[in-house]
């Protein structure tokens, strides 16, 4: 009987080498991808879209009709090329669309809020959802526009009530944000079914139907599901070839799983030849972190922080300056005054364990536990910040903690950077 043990156990091990070593992204089908890419129907609908508000605002200076749909077909080129200047143009035509209408319109102030969300200005999203329901306090776009506000903000009790006044209808609406609430509360399995759900209540609206697939691949990384994230991928990425995020998730599976960082950087490079979206530079140091090149990590971290630091970029990337500057970068003191300022835009479990984590890498301990202690510790947490309050463990001597935070995060290791995997693995030696 002891033989038999003995060679199952050699059987399952493995097996799970096999399924480790197996490769998920088709080198043939990446290649394919960027040797035939061209420009969408999407992209040329948007583009020529943009084009005629935009000549039609031109001359006819008028900020109640014009003035939003110009607005609307630069926030859809923003969402395809990441410009950030298309987003703030847009914000500012629907700024100058509310005064004309004497902040009388409630959908121009959902509008505002969605745009203030996208810029990571929660207080201010959540002040225009209160002039909105001022006006029409139960239209439904007004509850959904709230519980993305306050889930937002940290408010996930408040959050969960909004949910629970909506008619489980089965829209698209609906299952989104169901989705993201259960998310939240680490359900991930039921995460990506409400997403996948979303996506096949988007009907004919290919556009709505490529963001839940490409949401639901994102929670398929989270859950470590990598040929199910690749196949979302792959079929986002067939309902409209523009979908740069969705390439970006097929770069970064070849990344962590496959660990083939040539071709990771191949995708990386052809999405940055195409986009204006910072997030690919922090791909590209993530490159070079798998491969141990610290002189090129810090090339692609120093070319990220130069973009996103400008004025106009906000609060929309501290969570990724904060990791830098206490990796590759070392500047910790920097990172303490950005988890600062999270905490003042939106106080969540999340910002307070990055703030945590700021005070420990400044070698301030106590103040780093005495975040984590009332307002960490027992909260639902993600990959990163599990990763964090296992170091902070760690420091305080608390090995059987630490463990549970390491383990926790290993099943979400493929949100951790490469240096940050190999770390949780020695630590769970």
């Amino acid at each position: 009987m002891k033989y038999i043990y003995i060679y199952l156990s050699a059987l399952l091990i493995l097996s799970s080498c096999r399924q480790k070593d197996k490769k998920i992204v088709d080198p043939a089908f990446a290649d394919s991808l960027i040797q035939n890419y061209s420009p969408s129907q999407a992209e040329k609908t948007s583009e020529a879209n943009l084009l005629f508000w935009q000549k039609r605002f031109d001359s006819i200076l008028e900020n109640f009709v014009n003035g939003p749909k110009y607005a609307s077909a630069l926030l859809t080129r923003f969402k395809l090329y990441g410009n950030i200047h298309d987003l703030l143009m847009a914000d500012s035509l629907m700024q100058q669309s509310n005064i004309a209408n004497q902040g009388k319109e409630d959908e121009l102030l959902l509008t505002l809020a969605n745009f203030s969300l996208m810029k990571h200005q929660f207080p201010e999203a959540f002040q225009y959802v209160e002039k909105a329901k001022q006006i029409n306090p139960n239209k439904y776009g007004t509850l959904m526009m709230e519980f993305d506000a306050v889930f937002e903000a940290g408010q996930y009790d408040r959050a969960s009530a909004i949910l629970r006044k909506l008619p489980s209808d089965g829209s698209f609406a609906y299952n989104f944000r169901r989705s993201k609430y259960e998310h939240y509360a680490s359900s991930l399995d039921s995460a990506i079914f409400y997403m996948i759900k979303a996506g096949e209540k988007a009907g004919n609206n290919r556009q709505l139907k490529q963001i839940a697939f490409s949401n639901a691949a994102d929670l398929c990384v989270h859950n470590g599901n990598m040929e199910k994230a690749y196949r979302l991928y792959k079929e986002s990425i067939e309902t409209d070839a523009a979908d740069f995020h969705s390439i970006i998730g097929l770069g970064w599976i070849a990344l962590v799983h496959d660990k083939n960082d040539s071709l990771a950087e191949k995708i990386f490079s052809f999405v940055h030849q195409h986009t204006s979206s910072p997030d690919v530079l922090l791909k590209m140091e993530q490159v070079a972190d798998a491969r141990g090149d610290s002189i090129s990590q810090k090339k692609w971290a120093n070319e990220f922080v130069e973009q996103v630091t400008q004025p106009y970029y906000g609060n929309m990337y501290n969570k990724y300056l904060i990791g830098l500057y206490t990796g590759i970068l070392n500047e910790p003191a920097k990172a303490v005054s950005l988890a600062e300022q999270e905490i003042k835009n939106r106080p969540t479990p999340q910002t307070y364990a990055w703030l945590a984590w700021t005070y420990l890498m400044n070698k301030d301990i106590d103040k780093a536990y005495s975040i984590f202690k009332p307002l960490v510790s027992g909260k639902p947490l993600e990959g990163l910040e599990l990763y964090y309050m296992g170091k902070l463990m760690i420091s305080m001597n608390k090995g059987y903690n630490a463990q549970q935070y390491f383990k926790a995060a290993f099943k979400n290791r493929y949100d951790l950077s490469p240096a940050q995997v190999k770390d949780l693995e020695k630590n769970l030696e």
